[in-house]
């Protein structure tokens, strides 16, 4: 074999070899965005969330928005997911409870506030004034809003008194639709939900000593392998998000 033949073999090799040595040094990149389970009262707070992580070249999370309830049992029962964000402690602490998410990962993100709200020009203004009206709320049995509405409700010596009057939804966006439409004369939610809509105006605010604390924890399910879960959870604390929920009326969890 002459020595020309011999270097444009070498040549060939290396030229070869070069791609595949590159692929096998550089980390392969996801080609997905992480799926994210959230409180339906995070919907327009966690949208505007993840257009700015979008804007940092990351690829767009996939969100998807329901109850707490719903959507824990949805885990359980093997949704692929990367993360979940619960309206309160106790669906979080059931799942960690079936270790199906990583501990490590759990943070406190956000607090909330609820309110009474009426129909934007309503003539009922305050329970005492609801009659045989309706009262909408997330199933007080199942969904946290409809947990916090009944404690508030219960520690205030009021429960009595309207509890054949609530309309259960399957959670508090469906509750201020049912408000927002006049299907329901008055409604308890949370004050971003309440913030988010024109349809609708607080009457009342429930002393927060009327109910447990309102926080949102999130973390890592335990069958996440996608680093961006991580990564965009990590986000969702930063001052840059911060600001974004704070702009939607959250309260930043310390």
């Amino acid at each position: 074999m002459t020595k020309a033949l011999s270097a444009s073999l070498r040549w060939i090799c290396l030229a070869l070899l070069l791609p595949l040595l590159a692929a096998c040094g550089s980390p392969a990149e996801p080609t997905e965005g992480p799926t994210v389970l959230a409180a339906a009262s995070l919907q327009e707070s966690l949208e505007a969330a993840a257009k700015a992580w979008e804007a940092q070249g990351h690829p767009a999370p996939i969100l998807s928005f329901a109850g707490s309830s719903a959507l824990a049992r949805q885990v359980e029962q093997g949704a692929p997911a990367d993360v979940f964000i619960s309206a309160d402690q106790e669906w979080m602490d059931y799942l960690a409870g079936k270790n199906l998410i990583q501990p490590a990962t759990r943070v406190a993100l956000l607090t909330n506030r609820i309110m009474l709200i009426a129909p934007k020009g309503g003539t009922v203004r305050s329970l005492d004034a609801l009659g045989a009206g309706k009262l909408a709320l997330a199933d007080p049995e199942a969904v946290p809003a409809g947990r916090y509405a009944k404690a508030a409700l219960e520690s205030l010596g009021e429960w009595q008194a309207v509890a054949t009057n609530v309309v259960p939804a399957e959670n508090v966006r469906a509750a201020l639709a049912l408000v927002e439409r006049g299907e329901a004369q008055l409604g308890i939610v949370y004050a971003t939900d309440a913030k988010a809509s024109d349809k609708v105006e607080v009457v009342r605010e429930f002393p927060e000593s009327s109910h447990p604390p309102i926080r949102y924890p999130a973390a890592i399910l335990a069958k996440s392998d996608n680093p961006e879960g991580k990564a965009f959870l990590g986000f969702l604390s930063s001052a840059e998000a911060s600001k974004i929920f704070a702009s939607h009326g959250f309260g930043i969890a310390e």
